[in-house]
């Protein structure tokens, strides 16, 4: 008997969870990158430095609040999405 290969083929809901699961990660990094660039900023500040802590204000809006946002939202959707799809493998072909 020929294998049609379909059987390591991952279904639309494995791709979909993995492709999440790749934003998420490259979001952890913003975010993380954003949380260092903060605190580094702040020291400037504090040592009279505005600069930094100017440009992280001026992308707070555009670019890490969109970022927080997208981590929490993916976070859900990827957990939302792994009970699913370990529901549905449970529940087996009928």
């Amino acid at each position: 008997m020929a294998d049609s290969g379909n059987a390591t083929e991952p279904s639309w809901g494995q791709r979909l969870k993995g492709w999440i699961d790749t934003l998420l990660v490259i979001d952890v990094f913003v975010v993380i990158a954003g949380a260092i660039w903060f605190g580094v900023a702040v020291l400037c500040h504090s040592r009279g430095v505005e600069g930094p802590l100017d440009l992280f204000q001026g992308l707070w809006e555009p670019l890490f609040t969109p970022a927080i946002g997208l981590l929490m939202g993916s976070a859900i959707l990827s957990g939302v999405l792994g009970w699913a799809l370990n529901w549905w493998r449970r529940r087996g072909p009928r």
